[in-house]
């Protein structure tokens, strides 16, 4: 998939300012300072399409970016530290819960999970809740440039052994760096995969 052009569209404070339209979704979700603004603009090949700050958690709305005109890369507010479960629908982000139970342009959330850490516990309680959110979703663990292949293989790894605890089936995985933009075509790969899919088959 070529990237021919991407501009930002909007910001939403909550689903209700979510553009009306039928353009296919691909939100992008993580704990704070998980690399996700670095990842989008990796994603599009463009420096400051996504505002990048050093303040973890910046990110307050839901941001939409319009893709090749005609497909939309959403940046969702990051998790934080606040607690979720299987049981209690998501506290974490009022905002960012009813976009992922009820936005039906949703075709596949990325989940951003930073591999230079063992598995975190609101990674693994995020993931856990949006397992029974019904909405596909892959695993993206940034940042593998920043350490050595067996230290990352130790927690990727890990983090997996816990998920195969509870699940029968785990989601998929890929490797990524914003900086070195391994990962890039095989999250572009899954995007153009799901684009040529109609949604329900």
């Amino acid at each position: 998939m070529k990237i021919i052009s991407a501009e930002f569209d909007r910001s939403a404070p909550d689903l209700k300012g979510c553009p009306n339209w039928n353009r296919p979704e691909f939100a992008f979700i993580g704990r704070s300072n998980v690399g996700k603004s670095s990842l989008i603009n990796m994603l599009a090949e463009r420096k400051a399409l996504a505002k990048v700050s050093v303040t973890p958690g910046k990110t307050k709305l839901i941001n939409y970016f319009i893709i090749n005109g005609s497909w939309c890369l959403v940046d969702l507010p990051g998790y934080g530290y606040a607690k979720t479960n299987q049981v209690q629908r998501a506290d974490f982000n009022e905002a960012v819960a009813d976009y992922l139970e009820k936005r039906e342009n949703l075709r596949c959330a990325f989940v951003l999970i930073d591999s230079n850490l063992p598995p975190q516990p609101i990674d693994l309680e995020f993931v856990r809740w949006l397992g029974g959110v019904a909405v596909p979703f892959v695993l993206v663990f940034t940042k593998a440039d920043k350490q050595s292949s067996s230290s990352l293989e130790k927690n990727v790894a890990a983090f997996k052994k816990i998920l195969s605890e509870t699940w029968e089936e785990l989601p998929g995985q890929i490797m990524c760096s914003s900086k070195t933009k391994s990962g890039r075509s095989e999250i572009l790969g899954v995007i153009d995969e799901s684009l040529k899919t109609k949604r329900g088959e």
